[in-house]
């Protein structure tokens, strides 16, 4: 079953999803945890700063509050980009918006490279903001552009590769965070800014791909960009097929015009898809994953770990990350996407359930399994997925605005979880981690009700399979056929386009 999307994964496809993952959903993962290493020597920095400003240093509480303002406000900028997807995605295409943002990484890699020559702590805030807003539109797009550039059997795959890179991301963190890499004092303000590195590497190679043939065709009209674009990703083989399911598309939609936030919260032929993205990308960041990640070092200090050792431990569960991630991509393809979402969950929601009765009894070392369990389970499918689906659910007049929706309750809901869960823990003491196993189980439960499987489906075919749910199985097949299609003519095996418009006439 898996030897079809092989031979439909082309060398282009392949490196487009490689770059663009590379030098964008990559840096998410890096900036998530590239704070944690020099924690001390960026306080030490901030005290040492105030004590030349002001000849007194900061308390202990206020100097918390500036490393927590630190490390929150990449959250805030993720908020602040994933509502400007819609407008960047429609004005500028996909490509074209990852190429334009790789000035954020620039400038906010070059505010925290130079904070500690200028003596200012504000240019790390500042910077943190700015590759947030980067990472807040990258983490929308990048999806979307791989997405809608695959073939319809390879786009659960290409879909999961920026999740792999995101666990890549956090991984290569960890590991230049040791001690006898750039785990030292003199070394931080490098340490924070080598996002430029592979943003460079994006920006020198990535003009030269295609954009996206389904807003070529579909948003523009442009048919021999479109053209072009799919002989770049696609094998020799008739595509005359695939920009017919386009058109079907095309024509299905009551407007090619893009619709807004508003438009999408209010269209009631996509009820069903908007509450499936709500809950799925909410449950993602509530499933307790971030406050695991948080926690790591003192569950692992708890279980009797050797503190000096905890850093390589902590790199054992980045690796961990990566190959359940791996594990995840070349399987979807085969499983599909609910058995992931499903069983990825549930795992997690025993995991969170495990931890409990580990602190309650006392038991650490289960605790440390339920942690590798957590971040397991987290990784093969709930990572990834919610992205995938949010741009499957979605027809290409809905897709940007589906996307600024899901963004944005994902960085509200990562902000809100860090701020909640430390108050969390103090009232409910191990009993906190039982509501993250209420959201798993909640969660897994929706999607095995509600969520039909999405593989080897077209966009077309997906919303047909929503519209009993919603009410508009009839108004959607009446409204096929209303808008000029574009018909193929085969030649030199690729197909070329005759324009044929199917005159309607709407008289009295």
């Amino acid at each position: 079953p898996f030897e079809e999307p092989l031979l439909s994964l082309t060398k282009s496809l392949l490196a487009v999803a490689f770059l663009a993952s590379f030098g964008s959903s990559m840096l998410y993962g890096y900036n998530l945890a590239v704070v944690n290493s020099p924690a001390e020597y960026i306080k030490a920095f901030y005290n040492q700063t105030m004590v030349a400003r002001n000849g007194t240093g900061l308390d202990d509480k206020t100097l918390t509050l500036f490393y927590s303002v630190t490390v929150s406000v990449f959250a805030i900028g993720g908020m602040v980009g994933s509502l400007m997807v819609g407008i960047l995605v429609t004005r500028f295409g996909r490509k074209g918006t990852l190429v334009r943002i790789t000035c954020l990484v620039f400038i906010g890699g070059a505010f925290m490279g130079f904070s500690r020559s200028f003596g200012s702590p504000e240019m790390i805030i500042v910077g943190r903001f700015i590759t947030g807003v980067h990472s807040g539109i990258s983490l929308s797009v990048v999806p979307m552009y791989l997405g809608e550039i695959a073939p319809k059997n390879l786009r659960g795959f290409l879909g999961l590769v920026p999740s792999i890179f995101i666990c890549v991301g956090v991984f290569i963190a960890q590991i230049l965070g040791l001690h006898e890499l750039l785990g030292k004092e003199e070394h931080w303000p490098l340490f924070l800014s080598l996002v430029v590195i592979p943003t460079m590497f994006q920006l020198m190679l990535l003009p030269w791909f295609p954009e996206s043939p389904r807003y070529l065709l579909i948003e523009k009209r442009n048919v021999h960009a479109t053209i072009t674009a799919l002989k770049w990703y696609r094998s020799k083989v008739n595509i005359q097929a695939e920009i017919e399911e386009m058109q079907e598309e095309q024509r299905s939609m009551s407007s090619v015009q893009t619709v807004s936030v508003i438009g999408l919260l209010k269209d009631r032929s996509v009820r069903w898809q908007v509450i499936t993205i709500v809950v799925v990308n909410i449950g993602m960041q509530l499933s307790g994953i971030d406050a695991i990640w948080f926690y790591t070092n003192a569950i692992f200090e708890n279980a009797g770990i050797p503190v000096p050792q905890i850093q390589y431990t902590t790199v054992g569960t980045g690796a961990i990350e990566v190959i359940a991630g791996c594990v995840g991509c070349f399987t979807i393809e085969r499983l599909g996407r609910r058995p992931l979402m499903i069983g990825g969950f549930t795992f997690m929601g025993i995991c969170c359930a495990g931890i409990t009765l580990s602190l309650m009894f006392q038991s650490h070392y289960i605790s440390v399994a339920c942690v590798v369990g957590i971040i397991a389970g987290f990784c093969i499918g709930p990572a990834g997925v919610p992205f995938l689906i949010t741009a499957e659910l979605f027809k290409q007049s809905h897709r940007p605005a589906a996307y600024t929706v899901a963004g944005c309750l994902n960085w509200l809901s990562n902000f809100t979880i860090g701020f909640v869960f430390p108050f969390l823990q103090m009232s409910a003491g191990a009993y906190c981690y039982l509501v993250f196993f209420g959201v798993c189980t909640a969660v897994a439960a929706y999607v095995f009700f509600i969520v039909p499987e999405t593989k080897n489906k077209t966009f077309v075919e997906i919303s047909q399979m929503f519209a009993a749910r919603n009410g508009m199985l009839e108004e959607e097949s009446s409204e096929l056929g209303v808008f000029n299609s574009l018909k193929l003519a085969k030649m030199n095996g690729y197909g070329a386009v005759d324009l044929e418009y199917d005159v309607i006439e709407n008289k009295k």
